[in-house]
């Protein structure tokens, strides 16, 4: 069975989450298949969900459930199926890059980096104007991701060599806090919602992240699981460190806005120094290795970055569009903040 620190299964939000958390909860070896075809996949939430609960067999798992589920010949074909609607509608938003060259592939990297003034801006919303509730509810949406930071792009070391695989062991020895417990990004993340009053266990706030959300973890397990996806995953984390620092650096100051103390802001003030080298290693070493020892994937790993910008420019239109209505950017409210920290 799953370990003590495993989160408990959610709540079905449909046909395909409930054939999925149904089988879970049963521990069964068989599932009743549910349809996939023509779902939206970046805006369905039984989807999405269904496909967060097949990833997080690779992860901690869930509450009560069997080990050996996680290479279930059933359940993985449900996931191969929600893999390929979900691939497929990517596709036909951000297109399918064509034969790149290494240099083409890097241009293009460099220019999905650069500033712009197009497209939502969540960062620089919170910075200016963003609340004390909103900043919250930011923090939960980012949890999915961040308290387990940086797992998903680990798989991708074994499919590495030469200067890649040391450029990524390096980006991804500073995420672990170079060794030390208290220093993980995953645990810096867990003070900042400490101090924001809200629960830091592990998968607590899975049933209310809408689909938009999920997408964005979902996007990374799925490139960083599959071999075939490695291209993807070197671009989805060159651009992820790429354009990291600006962002950090305008929640670090919301936070000081907002009377924040630095325990909540140590997380984001470790991304700005960091990521200020991490995004010079990933270009210089992680892509330019990579393309170097395989020069065919260029097209992958622009595959990889475009998927990026486009599951996180959803996720800020999900919250600011919430906001811009008076409503909360999650499925149920949060409760009510007593008091701060």
């Amino acid at each position: 069975m799953s370990s003590e620190a495993a989160p408990r299964l959610p709540a079905a939000r449909g046909p395909i989450s409930e054939a999925v958390i149904h089988t879970l909860r049963r521990n069964a070896a068989d599932i009743l298949h549910p349809a996939i075809a023509g779902i939206d996949m970046l805006n369905d939430d039984d989807a999405q969900l269904a496909l967060a609960c097949c990833y997080e067999l690779h992860y901690r798992s869930f509450a009560g459930v069997d080990d050996g589920l996680e290479w279930n010949p059933a359940l993985l074909a449900v996931r191969a199926a929600l893999e390929q609607a979900f691939v497929e509608r990517i596709e036909d938003e951000i297109g399918l890059p064509s034969a790149a060259t290494p240099r083409e592939a890097m241009n293009e990297l460099r220019n999905l980096a650069a500033p712009t003034v197009e497209g939502p801006s969540l960062s620089a919303y919170m910075e200016r104007r963003g609340t004390l509730e909103q900043m919250r509810e930011f923090c939960v949406h980012r949890s999915a991701y961040q308290l387990k930071e940086a797992d998903p792009h680990t798989w991708m070391l074994p499919r590495l060599v030469g200067r890649a695989k040391a450029a990524a062991v390096t980006i991804q020895h500073d995420e672990y806090g170079a060794g030390v417990q208290g220093a993980m990004h995953a645990e810096l993340f867990a003070d900042t919602m400490r101090a924001l009053d809200l629960d830091e266990t592990y998968g607590a706030y899975l049933d209310l992240l809408p689909a938009p959300t999920l997408a964005t973890e979902n996007l990374v397990t799925m490139f960083g699981l599959h071999r075939r996806w490695r291209g993807a995953c070197v671009g989805h984390l060159a651009l992820f460190e790429m354009t990291s620092v600006g962002p950090m650096s305008r929640y670090a100051s919301a936070l000081r806005r907002l009377g924040l103390g630095q325990a909540a802001q140590r997380f984001y003030d470790v991304h700005v120094a960091a990521d200020a080298w991490h995004e010079q290693l990933a270009m210089r070493e992680l892509v330019a290795g990579f393309l170097e020892s395989e020069p065919g994937e260029g097209r992958s790993v622009m595959f990889g970055a475009r998927a990026l910008a486009e599951v996180e420019g959803r996720m800020a239109c999900c919250l600011l569009d919430a906001w811009s209505r008076g409503k909360t950017s999650l499925l149920e409210s949060l409760p009510v903040r007593l008091a701060a920290s």
